[in-house]
């Protein structure tokens, strides 16, 4: 009798070492879907910012053939262009704040060419003007996906038990891509 005891707990305990194991594996599979989530989401964002960076100098351009005497608002659109492709490849916080300085100054120029008739009137600058308001639109909708990919991630990072898992296989939280205080919403575009 003692042996068939022996052999109930032996099987009881193998069990829940098995039990235990497959947990782990499916805590660490959920942590690898959602973190190639958040990569795939950050990827997306990437896409629809060089986009964005495409568009602009041909927008400046369009601009400055009717603007020409508005360099210091040119060159700024240009400097913040060069310096939000620069911004490629650091943390998602100094992304946003090159951006960010991006929007601004697109709003700036803008509201420039609202004081030019002849440049409202160009087909060129309304097609380009329409594709960057697209490009916008994208570009908020792929924040919001990525930004839900992190928080869905860093929630299973810190919930317990998942947390042990995590900590154990060097997951770690990532950071949301946060648009800056009045800088929410998109370029504000009038036709």
């Amino acid at each position: 009798m003692g042996t068939v005891v022996l052999s109930v707990i032996g099987g009881a305990v193998c069990l829940l070492a098995v039990l235990i194991i497959v947990w782990l594996a499916s805590c660490y599979n959920r942590l690898v879907r959602q973190r190639n989530q958040v990569d795939a989401a950050w990827a997306q964002i990437d896409v629809q910012l060089k986009r964005r960076y495409d568009l602009i100098p041909n927008l400046v351009e369009t601009v400055r053939g009717y603007a020409a005497h508005e360099r210091g608002t040119l060159d700024a659109v240009i400097q913040a262009r060069n310096s939000a492709v620069n911004a490629a490849g650091t943390p998602p916080a100094n992304r946003a704040m090159a951006e960010n300085a991006l929007t601004q100054t697109l709003g700036r120029l803008f509201a420039l060419a609202e004081a030019y008739p002849n440049l409202q009137a160009n087909q060129n600058f309304l097609g380009l003007q329409s594709e960057l308001a697209n490009t916008e639109d994208k570009i908020a909708y792929a924040r919001q996906f990525y930004n839900s990919a992190v928080q869905t991630y860093n929630t299973s990072t810190q919930s317990i038990p998942t947390n042990i898992v995590a900590g154990i296989g060097g997951f770690r939280a990532r950071d949301l891509f946060q648009a800056m205080g009045d800088e929410r919403g998109p370029v504000q575009v009038r036709f």
